[in-house]
């Protein structure tokens, strides 16, 4: 097969930033995707109905002329979260889930959830409208291995919550790890997503011959054989795993820096790399499913009415290896092998 016409993807797990960067990398994903889970740990984050609409209405006025792309926007949970306000938005179709961040775990997170019991009142109104959550499944206890934190969070936080608001929609965000897909896959009233970078990259990818910062990501990449059970699960054809890229840009001096931050920006290149991992694995027939219709599924939504194209060409498909913004570059994802597919 050299040619294969899918519904338009939707990415199901993206952060656009603001101001400069969101107006350089908005564009990427625009270009492909019909629709996008918008992340909503901004400085300050995205915590209530007049913040989200704030943000959609800064994102409607950066896209580029002529994009019929559609921001889904969040709620960013937190102990003080308004649950009439939270609600009220969600009921209006003003967002379309709410973002549960532990406190710590990843980049903007410090306004996240220390003390869940606090967050109750919120996740039983959520779980009684039909609010879906959308979780960051790590831990952030210290003593926790830092390759062990999704497991641990599946154990300690995820079951519990679980067994005490069966009736909650959860979606495990950029599950990494064989316990995400296999809890998912013994459950009910859950899904996950999973991003281009972990079904490609290992935690060799990121520590062998040198530290490469923009494999650096959170959660980190695991295994080989953690890596291999997501690419089972999203080859499967099974509807409760579908694309969530995760695409997290930032500018080159806070990756390559004694402290980088963590993030893979993929949204350029996505669909390609994607039509190489599902060729290699034989599933090119299952891609529609895993980037196009298990997702609008899940949450409810018509699939996209538009078409794409990947065609296999004989020579590298050419993608810049960085994206400028007003406040530097960002470097774009490297699979590590050349690309064949393009998309039209």
């Amino acid at each position: 097969m050299d040619s294969l016409t899918i519904t338009r993807p939707d990415d199901w797990h993206l952060h656009l930033r603001d101001g400069d960067m969101l107006r350089a990398v908005l564009p990427e994903t625009a270009r492909h995707f019909g629709r996008a889970i918008i992340m909503p740990n901004l400085v300050p984050p995205v915590v209530t109905a007049a913040d989200a609409a704030a943000y959609r209405e800064r994102i409607m006025i950066a896209l580029p002329e002529g994009s019929d792309f559609t921001p889904l926007m969040t709620l960013y949970l937190t102990e003080g979260t308004d649950p009439d306000d939270l609600a009220a938005a969600y009921e209006s179709g003003l967002i379309t889930a709410v973002k549960l961040y532990p406190a710590g775990a990843t980049t903007n997170s410090d306004s996240g959830v220390r003390n869940f019991e606090n967050a109750m009142p919120v996740l039983e109104r959520m779980a009684a409208i039909g609010c879906p959550l959308c979780v960051h499944g790590e831990v952030t206890d210290p003593s926790v291995d830092i390759f062990d934190r999704e497991a641990v969070f599946i154990d300690k936080i995820l079951d519990p919550l679980r067994t005490r608001l069966p009736d909650l929609k959860i979606t495990m965000e950029h599950v990494t790890t064989k316990d995400g897909i296999d809890y998912i896959a013994s459950g009910k009233n859950i899904a996950g997503t999973i991003t281009t970078h972990h079904l490609i990259i290992n935690r060799n990818h990121i520590l062998v011959g040198g530290i490469k910062p923009h494999y650096y990501c959170l959660p980190v990449a695991k295994r080989e054989t953690h890596r291999l059970a997501l690419r089972t699960a999203a080859t499967s054809g099974d509807p409760r795993y579908f694309l969530g890229t995760d695409s997290a840009p930032h500018i080159d001096p806070l990756k390559e820096n004694a402290c980088g931050c963590a993030g893979c920006f993929t949204a350029t290149n996505t669909m390609s790399c994607l039509a190489h991992v599902f060729e290699e694995d034989g599933a090119l027939d299952k891609l529609e499913g895993f980037a196009s219709l298990h997702g609008s599924a899940w949450y409810g939504v018509a699939p996209n009415a538009g078409k794409i194209t990947l065609t296999k060409q004989s020579d590298p498909v050419r993608y810049p290896a960085k994206i400028s913004t007003a406040d530097g570059d960002v470097t774009v994802f490297d699979p590590g092998f050349p690309l064949y597919w393009s998309v039209t």
